[in-house]
C-alpha cells in the first residue's frame, strides 16, 4: 500500500496510509537528510500550539527557524519523474526531468515559522501523481513577529495574535504577495505557461498569502489552494478574480487558526463575488491530514489536468550559455563530468530533450 509519512506533534515516527491515488507505482523514498527538516515542521507545531499556554515559549519557533536556515546549501535529488533542486537560497523546485513536458505550475507557501522543507515531502508526492506539474516552494524572509514576542522568524507578514485577522495591516504582506506574483510572471515569461496553468497553495499563513494574491491578479489562475488558512487583511483586498476556483481545507479542532475564521473568509469572499469557493472541515488540529492531502491533489488533478496541447517555450540549446547548458543538465538529473565542449553540453540537453537520455 502506498504511504505518505506526516509529521505533527502528535503523529512523529509514524507512517501514515495515503490513497491519494489508484496508481500502481511505489512511493519516492525520502533522503535521510530530510527527517531533520521535516522534524523542524514538527516542532515548530508543538511549539506554536504550546505559545498558546506558555507565552515565554515564543522564541522556541525563532531559535529552529535560524538553525534550520544557516544549514542551508545546494542539494539535488532525482525521482523516476522528476528533480527536485535545493538552490541553496531557501527555494526548492520540483521539475519534471524533462522540462518540455511541464504543462502546469504550482506554488505552495509554507505557514509561520517555517521553511520550504515543511512541505517538500508533500511536493515530491503530488508530482509522482501528476508528473507534468513544475512545482516551486519559497521560504519567508525572516523577520521580527509581533506574536512572537517581537522576535524574528520565517514569516511572510506580521501576526499580532490569534484572534481575528481579517482586520489586521499584516505589515509586509504586499512585498510578499509581489514576491510570490513574480514567481509566476518569471514562469510566464520564460516559458510562455498561461495563468490559466497555474495553481497558487499554502498552508496557514501560506495559504492566507496565497489567497491574498492570487485573487488581485491581473490573470485568473487555474485554482488556489488554502490549507488552514484565512482571509488576512481584507481590507487591503482589492479583489479581480471571482472566477477563480478556491480549494479551502479546515482542521474543525484547529487552535490556532479557528475554524469559525475559514467560515467566516468564505463568508467575506462570497459576498464580494467570489463565485467557486469549496471549504472543506477535517476532524484534525492545526495541521494536515491524509485524507485532506488525498481531497486537495483531486482538486488540482480536476484544474490541472493532463493537457497535452500545452507546450512550454524552451530557450534553443544552442544559444545557451555554458552556465545555462550545466544548469538544464543538473535539473535534469544528468552529469556532465567529463564534457569539454561547449557542442557536448549541446547535445546533452538537446538528447535529453529528445528522449534518448
Amino acid at each position: 500500500m502506498k504511504t505518505l509519512r506526516i509529521i505533527t506533534a502528535s503523529t512523529r515516527s509514524k507512517k501514515i496510509p495515503s490513497s491519494l491515488s489508484s496508481s500502481p507505482r511505489s512511493p519516492a523514498s525520502f533522503p535521510p537528510g530530510r527527517r531533520r527538516s521535516t522534524r523542524f515542521f514538527s516542532l515548530y507545531t508543538a511549539a506554536a500550539t504550546s505559545l498558546l499556554l506558555f507565552p515565554s515559549l515564543s522564541g522556541v519557533t525563532s531559535a529552529l527557524a535560524n538553525s534550520n536556515s544557516n544549514q542551508q546549501q545546494r542539494a539535488m535529488s532525482c525521482r523516476k519523474t522528476h528533480v527536485t533542486d535545493r538552490d541553496g537560497s531557501g527555494t526548492i523546485t520540483v521539475s519534471p526531468r524533462n522540462e518540455a513536458e511541464q504543462s502546469g505550475l504550482l506554488v505552495i507557501s509554507h505557514g509561520l515559522g517555517d521553511t520550504a522543507e515543511g512541505f517538500a515531502d508533500v511536493a515530491e508526492q503530488f508530482a509522482s501523481e501528476m508528473p507534468w506539474l513544475k512545482i516551486v516552494l519559497p521560504t519567508a524572509p525572516t523577520q521580527k513577529v509581533t506574536m512572537n514576542m517581537g522576535m524574528a522568524m520565517p514569516s511572510w507578514y506580521d501576526i499580532v495574535g490569534l484572534d481575528e485577522r481579517s482586520n489586521e495591516n499584516c505589515h509586509g504582506i504586499d512585498e510578499s504577495r509581489a514576491r510570490i506574483a513574480g514567481i509566476l510572471q518569471k514562469e510566464h515569461d520564460a516559458t510562455g505557461l498561461p495563468y490559466s496553468r497555474m495553481v497558487l497553495a499554502g498552508f496557514s499563513q501560506g495559504g492566507a498569502l496565497s489567497l491574498f494574491t492570487g485573487l488581485q491578479l491581473e490573470s485568473s489562475l487555474a485554482g488556489i489552494l488554502v490549507m488552514s488558512g484565512y482571509l488576512p487583511a481584507a481590507s487591503k483586498l482589492k479583489l479581480s478574480q471571482t472566477d477563480t476556483p478556491v480549494w479551502h481545507g479546515h482542521g474543525s479542532a484547529d487552535p490556532l487558526v479557528q475554524y469559525q475564521m475559514a467560515e467566516k473568509t468564505k463568508s467575506i469572499l462570497t459576498e464580494r463575488g467570489v463565485k467557486n469557493y469549496s471549504l472543506n472541515s477535517y476532524p484534525i488540529p492545526h495541521t494536515v491530514s491524509p485524507s485532506e492531502l488525498g481531497d486537495a491533489l483531486a482538486f488540482l488533478k480536476t484544474v490541472l489536468p493532463f493537457d497535452e496541447s500545452i507546450k512550454v517555450t524552451l530557450k534553443d540549446p544552442k544559444d545557451m550559455s555554458v552556465k545555462e547548458l550545466k544548469a538544464a543538465i543538473r535539473k535534469a538529473g544528468l552529469s556532465a563530468v567529463g564534457l569539454m565542449e561547449k557542442s557536448e553540453f549541446i547535445k546533452m540537453v538537446q538528447d535529453h530533450r529528445d528522449g534518448k537520455l
